[in-house]
């Protein structure tokens, strides 16, 4: 059903089992398992899908080393076999990531770190390379048998400066072990929710749409592209606004203070030389004043991030000067002769991680576990429940929403018919990252579709096995597939394929979620125009929508990623 046809449904039929508010990765984790499961569902959310906290992330898919000393163990172990799932079962978006972490002294915070795992250590204290070395095997033992990634690596000084020649000489050490990148974490976010609509006819998500109000039996949505409003009787209500939780359970008349977030930003850089010196490998290390921070290989890119720092309102966040200051004075920590400046800045983001209220003294020591609020009863004044998604983190969405719906199932009575652990997701049912297999899985498309080898190569890269979708949309109209005289790398027709078969509404739903165009900083004022005219094509947009279209999206890139076309 398309986005018409889903409201207008609603209208006809305004009951609904389940209401999850909140498109980010735990409400599109929970839609799809709920889906799966034979609930029927409407997602929704007022902005596009995975554009909000879940779009700020640092593209790791990692185990939480640095748990290990705040002693949340349960929150590592759980962390590390979701790593381990999601490399299985998203390995066209999700590959293993070697990981250094670059040491200045050896014996540097033997009697720290257990003060810090009893809580009675605030001030961060640098940790030397006895003490990342033990972590390193605990961190190896979480792994167990099942070796989805390699054991770490220590090298000494010595061999440490000949494998990275621009290494700050006064390393002590460093080691190598292995977490999971996350290559593009909205188009992953996407391709779970697009399974779950494929899995279930009852199973239905619509961005643009936001939670009005809420009384006895009834919840008021709203269509923000139409101002129309829609009443729908849920059974029970999921808030996964992340960040926004405490507002989102204001307009049902709940008064919570679940939600004590931290503000992350990070920078995205054209820098060749830095993105030689790191040579495909996260470099995660301490800086200067004890924070932990990165500097990570995306595709010809450098991330590099991030920030911790509390805020109380998620929409006012920025990158500010200050945090790029910091970000460019940090990678002088690890390689001080290479010189970043903000010229190389090609994007710039920032978001605020939903954790749970905490009492911890210092942003660090907050948990990043997650847990499940439940409100209901007399107090709220509703006849359904309010099961309120606290923390979390992208790595564990899967096991997150299993819980959840393991909730839900129970409060509805339903059993529990199908389980996410080794369900591929989107483009990585039946990927292969193994040469001479991809070679016949694109020989066969190029056979079905007509559509070149090489062009199928560009397509399987960024889609996976979903090329062959792709792929048969554009062979349907090929002669209008002329590639973009802007941007050759994109063709009209895949273009149409993203704004018809992928829910977008925006310009910017395109080029900063269903591809990676704004965050590379592949983007000139000219592409803009010219992917607003193949978008607006293929949705029916007047000349005028267009040009609003491309004029909000050069604002909208300017104010909040520093994108100046």
């Amino acid at each position: 059903m398309n986005r018409n046809e889903i409201l207008s449904s609603l209208k006809a039929k305004p009951e609904v089992s389940v209401l999850i508010v909140g498109a980010g990765i735990n409400g599109i984790g929970t839609f799809r398992d709920l889906a799966l499961n034979g609930v029927d569902v409407l997602l929704i959310d007022r902005a596009d899908f995975c554009s909000g906290a879940s779009a700020a992330s640092s593209h790791m898919a990692h185990g939480g080393i640095r748990y290990l000393e705040n002693g949340e163990f349960r929150l590592v172990r759980e962390a590390v076999r979701e790593r381990n799932r999601m490399i299985q079962n998203a390995p066209h978006i999700v590959k293993p990531l070697p990981t250094t972490v670059p040491m200045f002294k050896y014996f540097s915070g033997l009697l720290n770190a257990p003060l810090k795992f009893l809580g009675w250590l605030e001030k961060p204290s640098e940790r030397g390379s006895i003490i990342i070395k033990l972590g390193l095997i605990m961190y190896d033992a979480y792994t167990g048998k099942k070796r989805t990634v390699p054991r770490h690596t220590f090298l000494s000084r010595a061999s440490s400066l000949k494998r990275w020649n621009k290494l700050n000489p006064d390393v002590a050490n460093t080691a190598t072990y292995y977490d999971g990148m996350i290559s593009n974490p909205e188009r992953l976010a996407l391709e779970v929710l697009l399974d779950a609509e494929a899995e279930s006819p009852n199973a239905h998500a619509l961005n643009y749409v936001s939670m009005v109000s809420g009384q006895k039996d009834t919840v008021i949505l709203r269509d923000e592209l139409s101002d129309e409003t829609y009443e729908i009787r849920p059974q029970l209500v999921i808030n996964a606004a992340g960040p926004w939780i405490d507002f989102t359970n204001h307009s049902l008349g709940l008064s919570t203070r679940f939600i004590g977030g931290t503000k992350g930003s990070h920078l995205v850089l054209n820098h060749p030389e830095l993105r030689a010196a790191i040579d495909g490998n996260e470099f995660f290390f301490e800086n200067k004043d004890g924070r932990i921070v990165l500097i990570f290989p995306l595709y010809d890119r450098v991330l590099v991030g991030t920030s911790d720092i509390k805020i109380d309102h998620p929409d006012e966040i920025r990158c500010t000067d200050e945090e790029i200051d910091y970000f460019i004075g940090m990678v002088e920590r690890v390689f001080p002769t290479i010189k970043v400046t903000r010229e190389n800045i090609v994007f710039q983001f920032t978001g605020v991680r939903p954790l749970g209220s905490s009492g911890a003294k210092t942003t660090g020591q907050y948990s990043r576990d997650h847990h499940i609020e439940v409100l209901s009863g007399d107090w709220t004044n509703l006849q359904f429940p309010v099961f309120s998604l606290v923390g979390g983190k992208w790595t564990s969405f899967r096991a997150f929403s299993e819980q959840v719906t393991d909730k839900v199932l129970a409060h509805l009575g339903k059993p529990r018919q199908k389980s996410t652990e080794d369900l591929p997701i989107g483009g990585g049912r039946g990927y292969s990252s193994d040469a001479a297999e991809q070679k016949r899985q694109i020989d066969g498309f190029a056979a079905w579709t007509g559509l070149s080898k090489e062009r199928l190569q560009i397509l399987y890269d960024r889609y996976g096995t979903r090329t062959e979708a792709v792929a048969t949309f554009i062979n349907r109209d090929a002669a209008v597939d002329e590639p973009l005289k802007t941007l050759p790398e994109y063709t009209r027709r895949e273009i149409a394929f993203l704004a018809q078969s992928e829910k977008a509404i925006h310009l910017d739903d395109i080029l900063l979620r269903r591809t990676m165009l704004a965050m590379l900083g592949r983007l000139t004022k000219a592409n803009v125009e010219e992917i607003a005219d193949a978008m607006g094509a293929a949705l029916g947009w007047s000349v005028e929508q267009k040009t609003a279209e491309a004029e909000r999206t050069l604002r909208l890139l300017a104010d909040r990623h520093g994108v100046r076309l």
